[in-house]
């Protein structure tokens, strides 16, 4: 699938090291964890600021959950997810990810995402970003959000 970028100086804190210093794998596995996403095989390694995940995940939206989850942390730049394999019978999809600029909103990346009109599928984007993101209105410049494919529904 490929390495994912992030910004590395937004995101949530993890741990008491400096703001610039990478999180620890294990921080960053309590962190995946955290959400409760089904990501108990899914094994976490930092190497710089570049978090790689590792394992095997059931869905497409798993596998997308799991590289916000862990990319949207200060310190992590890039999530390499290469190895990180979507199981049963379909294959991963390239993800669309959309990375929040300074006075958007959901509507508006909606709208940017899905069309002029379809504002009101920034409930989509919000239920797609959940348990990352706990109220609509809690989003930040620079926080990457999972941007899901409406073309099937």
């Amino acid at each position: 699938m490929g390495i994912f970028d992030f910004v590395k100086g937004v995101g949530k804190k993890l741990g008491i090291g400096g703001d610039d210093a990478p999180p620890s794998a294990d921080s960053l596995k309590k962190e995946l964890d955290s959400h409760k996403l089904g990501t108990d095989d899914v094994h976490v390694e930092v190497q710089g600021d570049t978090a790689v995940l590792k394992g095997k995940v059931d869905d497409q939206s798993i596998f997308e959950k799991a590289v916000i989850a862990v990319g949207n942390t200060l310190g992590v730049s890039k999530v390499q997810a290469d190895e990180l394999k979507v199981g049963g019978a379909a294959a991963a999809k390239e993800p669309v990810f959309y990375t929040v600029k300074k006075g958007d909103n959901l509507w508006k990346i909606a709208e940017a995402q899905y069309g002029k009109g379809q504002g009101v599928k920034n409930t989509v984007i919000f239920e797609a970003n959940k348990p990352m993101l706990t109220s609509p209105d809690k989003i930040y410049p620079g926080q990457v959000l999972r941007i899901p494919d409406i073309s099937a529904s």
